[in-house]
């Protein structure tokens, strides 16, 4: 199987890219998580297509399976959900040895995970994203977490996978807004970190909306290589790590006052790093071409360029309350050129509500 291996101070593991990946889920996990039982919770989106598939594969290897089917949707990421499945998780005596898959998309990944670091001081924890968003970004380096009514992911922890394993026929099936979404990302991580995969991604655009299988895979491959690089250098965000939170700043305030779920996470990720760039360009940091060739590449993807948004004292306030906040300052991750970002806390109100409005519908 092809994959893109990590090696962390601490912790190795491997990120398999492959259709039909999920076949091999049993047989993975016993050598890395020889148990009784497993814990296999499900996206009820691929409840009845991949499902079946791992569950399959791991009974064969000899596990008994503990099958839940998540509610969904990004509200259902919270801390009402995670001690529902403590009870479950105690109720059926899952021990520590027994690994926790997550199939489904990042709020899958996202809670389960919360849930692996938490539960009897942490158990094994796997990713099987089934969204191009997940594949590329949120199965990959170690964050959990769960949404709060003040924000986004404020209630979490690094715990990282013993593997992560993304089947890529799931993304043939994506609906057209949940692959959008994932765009956003993969934009995300060129305009920071590779211009030629920008290029790449802005001539192979109109093959990747059409779920062209060998452009799908080549996009993953080369993301997760990007992501995979960047975790390795900086596990616990206290360097380069923070610069994959380009346009998460106003992503996650978008996301908090809009209502979790209403414009999704990808959406407001392209948004946000149209705001950041306009405040990048504001500030003399970048051209404003620059901005204009992000936005290009948005729009080439079906993402939003503008959207109904509150007034920006809301907006304001829950910028406030990001994680990234450091010394009751709003830390940006902002452009100068492609594949070259910079950290910004000295950032005046009026710039800031300037972005804002740039993006407003």
């Amino acid at each position: 199987m092809p994959s893109v291996p990590i090696q962390l101070p601490h912790h190795r593991y491997s990120v398999t890219i492959e259709a039909r990946a999920l076949e091999g889920l049993g047989a993975c996990l016993r050598e890395l998580a020889p148990s009784a039982g497993a814990g296999l919770f499900v996206d009820p989106g691929v409840r009845d297509t991949l499902a079946p598939i791992a569950r399959a594969s791991l009974e064969a290897s000899g596990y008994a399976v503990l099958e839940h089917v998540l509610p969904g949707g990004e509200a259902s990421k919270s801390l009402d959900t995670v001690r529902s499945l403590y009870d479950l998780l105690l109720d059926r005596r899952l021990e520590r040895s027994a690994p926790l898959i997550a199939l489904g998309g990042g709020v899958t990944g996202d809670l389960v995970g919360f849930v692996a670091a938490s539960y009897l001081r942490g158990v094994p924890f796997v990713q099987c994203p089934t969204t191009l968003l997940a594949m590329v970004d949120s199965s990959v380096g170690g964050k959990t977490g769960v949404n709060v009514p003040q924000g986004k992911n404020l209630i979490g922890a690094f715990h990282q996978p013993i593997a992560v394993l993304a089947d890529t026929r799931a993304l043939g099936t994506l609906p057209a807004r949940e692959l959008r979404c994932g765009l956003a990302e993969c934009i995300k991580h060129a305009a920071i970190r590779d211009p030629e995969l920008f290029a790449w991604t802005r001539a192979n655009m109109p093959a990747l909306v059409a779920l062209d299988p060998d452009a799908l895979a080549q996009l993953v491959a080369r993301n997760v290589a990007i992501k995979a690089a960047v975790v390795m250098e900086d596990e616990k965000e206290t360097g380069v790590r923070a610069h994959l939170n380009f346009g998460h700043t106003f992503a996650h305030a978008i996301e908090a006052v809009t209502g979790y779920g209403v414009i999704l996470h990808g959406e407001a990720v392209g948004l946000g790093m149209l705001a950041a760039s306009t405040l990048a360009a504001s500030l003399g940091l970048c051209p404003h071409e620059l901005r204009a060739e992000i936005e290009a590449l948005v729009a080439a993807a079906g993402l939003p360029v503008r959207a109904n948004l509150p007034d920006d004292e809301r907006l304001l306030g829950a910028m406030a309350l990001d994680k990234k906040v450091a010394r009751a300052r709003i830390r940006f991750v902002l452009p100068r050129r492609l594949g070259a970002v910079e950290l910004r806390d000295d950032v005046e109100p009026a710039a800031i509500r300037a972005a804002w409005a740039s993006i407003r519908a």
